[in-house]
C-alpha cells in the first residue's frame, strides 16, 4: 500500500471512529466515565493524520534522490521539497485533478509517476524526477550532446567543474551550462560515449524529460513521454544532503533552490 493511501484510510478510520463516538457513544456515557481508548487515539491523531494528509496532498511533498541521474543539479542522497501546486490540485490516491494552478515549462525540474507500469508491476507507482525538456507539440531531437527545440539547438557553454563533481562524475566528463528554459542550468556530458540519438514529437498531453546527466539517465530518450496526468510536481528546494559514503550532512548543499 503506498504511502498516501495509507494516509487516506488512516484519515477515514480515526474520522469514523470519532465522529460515531461524538453522535452516538458519548451522549450514552456517563460523565464519569472515561471515554474508549480507541476513542480518545482516535480523537488525538485524527487532526494531526488529515493535516500531514493536506499538506502532503496539496501543498509539498518530500523527496528523496536515489539515482545520480540529475548530477549535477541534484546528487544521490539530497532530500529536496515538490511543490503540489505547480501543475494542478489532484486528489491523493487517485490523482484527480479538481483544479487547474498551471502547466510545466521547459527547464523545470519535475517529479512524476513512471509512465511503463508494466515495467514496474510490484510498485506501480515509482516516481521519478527529470527536467521537461519538451512541451506538448514540440519537435525534441538529440544529437551530438546537443538538444534540439523545433529544429534549433539549444546553445552550451563548458564550464569547470567543483572539487565535487570531479569526485562523482564520470572521469572524462564535462560540465556544460545549457540555455534550456528561462534561466538555464548544468549538465554533465561525456563526450566520447554513444547512446541513443534521434528526434520525435511531443504529442497533446505530454512531456518529454531528460535527466541533467546525459549519459547516465533513464528517461524519455528510452521510454517515452510522460503524459499530464502522471504529474506530481514541481522541486523546488533542498532540505537536507546526506553522504552515504561519510555518513554526515552535507552542510553547503542545505537550503539551496533547485534551477
Amino acid at each position: 500500500m503506498s504511502f498516501p493511501a495509507l494516509m487516506v484510510l488512516l484519515v477515514a478510520v480515526t474520522g469514523f471512529i470519532w465522529l460515531i463516538d461524538k453522535i452516538f457513544w458519548a451522549p450514552q456515557r456517563d460523565k464519569d466515565i472515561k471515554e474508549p481508548v480507541i476513542v480518545e487515539y482516535a480523537r488525538s491523531f485524527f487532526p494531526i493524520i488529515l493535516l500531514v494528509l493536506v499538506i502532503r496532498s496539496f501543498i509539498a511533498e518530500p523527496f528523496r534522490i536515489p539515482s545520480s541521474s540529475m548530477v549535477p543539479t541534484l546528487h544521490i542522497g539530497d532530500f529536496i521539497l515538490v511543490n503540489k501546486f505547480s501543475y494542478g490540485i489532484r486528489l491523493p490516491v487517485i490523482h484527480t485533478k479538481i483544479l487547474n494552478t498551471g502547466e510545466p515549462e521547459r527547464g523545470d525540474v519535475m517529479v512524476f509517476r513512471y509512465p511503463k507500469k508494466e515495467a514496474n508491476k510490484d510498485k506501480p507507482d515509482v516516481d521519478y524526477i527529470k527536467r521537461v525538456v519538451g512541451l506538448p507539440g514540440d519537435k525534441v531531437g538529440y544529437f551530438n550532446k546537443t538538444i534540439y527545440i523545433n529544429g534549433e539547438p539549444v546553445g552550451q557553454e563548458r564550464r569547470d567543474k567543483t572539487a565535487e563533481l570531479r569526485t562523482i562524475s564520470a572521469p572524462g566528463s564535462e560540465l556544460r551550462f545549457e540555455h534550456l528554459g528561462e534561466d538555464g542550468h548544468m549538465v554533465l556530458v561525456e563526450p566520447d560515449k554513444r547512446l541513443v540519438e534521434g528526434e520525435t514529437v511531443v504529442p497533446e498531453g505530454h512531456y518529454f524529460v531528460m535527466g541533467d546527466n546525459r549519459d547516465n539517465s533513464n528517461d524519455s530518450r528510452y521510454w517515452g513521454t510522460v503524459p499530464e496526468q502522471n504529474l506530481v510536481g514541481k522541486a523546488f528546494f533542498i532540505w537536507m544532503s546526506w553522504d552515504w559514503n561519510a555518513g554526515g550532512i552535507i552542510w553547503n548543499r542545505l537550503g539551496q533552490s533547485i534551477d
